[in-house]
């Protein structure tokens, strides 16, 4: 009994359980432990840049090869972008097959927009794919850092690997450097995620306290949509990657059920990043493909966001009784293809990115976001897990199609050899994964 209680994530759900409980019964109490939420996102965010540059310089500098680099990149694009698609084509069709908005019959000049306004001001600021692009490049680099800014840390984290590797040698003490830093902050993540029970009781007990389940149930149908979805989109997508990538999607969940819970109470993608990675790289997939896969994948690749934008954008629609021809419903398509991928570091990016939207097209009314601040936060605990999931997945399917994993010691892993505890131990103890030698060539590719 104590071995089950000692596990994270029975702790992390205990510790939703009991917040869901002081939100509901207590909700000024709840909505006051907002803070421990936020600090456990700001520890994860504190060690979230370092490890992200540390981790891709070495995997960069270590290769042998510097084409692998390119075509890891260039594979990893397209399957972002195939399974954005995905994401927001299955968004699309099943909110118009359930019409969760439709017969609210809302008008969209009554509502209050002023719970929204920062949201569209921010949103008419995002710019275009050029100005995406001239954000990419960092003003400089301790200004990347310091900003968490995921697109610069890693721009400048491949220059310098790719810089690293050219210089051969003479580059071996800054690599032995890296080395043991990496180390001593992954140490750190273990000693940070001992607390993930209590951020997730604080922020449930803030979203229950703050926003009430009276909120869940009048806009139940749009969120039981959104979760249906997404809860589609992992089983029948990922599934079919996972069993084209050589795994077992259900396996694999268990393996990464520490992150997907913790996620669950945090409502943060962000949040599991860290230790996200480091699990990746002990299940056989290698450090160069984890270290450009895995942070790139939280701009490019987040299906969760793409599903929410479609339904998001078609709820609102059908509830302020917007008629949508299906060019139009096209048009939203083809338009969150680019402005889903532009809002990567941006705080609320989700509303940002759907105000972005819904103003280029002038068609669906803005001001139909209002009906969605009540459950958004409710409903962000879909998308994150989804993102973590899909990320994940995508990792090991892109090491596959690369050839850069060890499916040996991927299968040896997700059949449960070594347990979750052996593997705490490997965090407390900070010591590098023990991956075994195949036992033949043909074992492994």
């Amino acid at each position: 009994m104590r071995r089950f209680f000692g596990m994270l994530y029975v702790q992390v759900i205990a510790g939703v359980l009991a917040g869901v409980a002081i939100g509901f019964f207590w909700p000024d109490l709840g909505a006051d432990l907002k803070p421990l939420g936020d600090v456990f996102i700001k520890l994860i965010k504190m060690v979230f840049a370092p490890i992200i540059f540390a981790t891709v310089v070495l995997g960069i500098a270590r290769m042998e090869n510097m084409k692998e680099l390119g075509r890891v990149g260039v594979r990893a694009l397209v399957y972002f972008e195939v399974l954005s698609t995905f994401a927001l084509i299955l968004g699309l069709i099943i909110v118009n097959f359930v019409g969760p908005g439709v017969g609210m019959n809302v008008d969209p000049t009554l509502l209050d927009t002023k719970a929204i306004a920062t949201y569209t001001t921010a949103g008419g600021k995002t710019g275009g794919f050029v100005d995406f692009l001239i954000n990419m490049v960092p003003t400089s680099v301790v200004d990347a850092l310091a900003k968490n800014d995921i697109l610069q840390i890693l721009l400048f984290a491949t220059l310098f690997g790719v810089a690293l590797s050219h210089i051969g040698s003479r580059a071996k003490p800054v690599v032995d450097f890296l080395d043991s830093f990496v180390h001593g902050v992954f140490a750190i993540v273990g000693m940070i995620m001992r607390l993930a029970p209590i951020a997730a009781f604080g922020a449930m007990a803030f979203t229950v306290g703050k926003y009430g389940l009276g909120s869940i149930v009048s806009l139940g149908k749009l969120m039981g949509t959104m979760y249906l979805t997404c809860v589609l989109f992992v089983a029948l997508v990922l599934g079919f990657i996972a069993r084209i990538s050589g795994f077992s999607l259900w396996k694999f969940l268990k393996y990464i059920k520490d992150e997907i819970f913790t996620v669950l109470g945090t409502s943060s993608s962000e949040s599991v990043v860290p230790q996200l990675m480091r699990k990746l790289e002990h299940a056989g997939v290698s450090k160069p493909v984890v270290g450009l896969v895995v942070p790139s994948g939280l701009t490019f690749n987040p299906d969760g966001q793409c599903i929410y934008y479609t339904m998001a954008a078609i709820f609102i629609a059908q509830a302020t009784n917007t008629p949508l021809t299906l060019t139009d419903q096209l048009v939203v398509l083809g338009v969150l293809l680019l402005t889903s991928k532009g809002s990567a570091g941006v705080t609320g990016s989700g509303f940002i990115t759907l105000a972005a939207t819904l103003a280029s097209m002038g068609k669906i009314p803005v001001a139909g976001m209002v009906l969605l601040l009540g459950v958004d936060r409710f409903m962000s605990e879909a998308r994150a897990i989804t993102n973590t999931i899909g990320n994940a997945v995508g990792t090991v399917a892109i090491a596959r199609w690369v050839g850069a994993i060890d499916r040996v010691q991927l299968a040896r892993v997700l059949d449960g050899r070594p347990q979750d505890e052996d593997l705490q131990e490997l965090y407390e103890r900070d010591e590098e994964p023990v991956v075994p030698a195949p036992a033949s060539a043909a074992a492994v590719g």
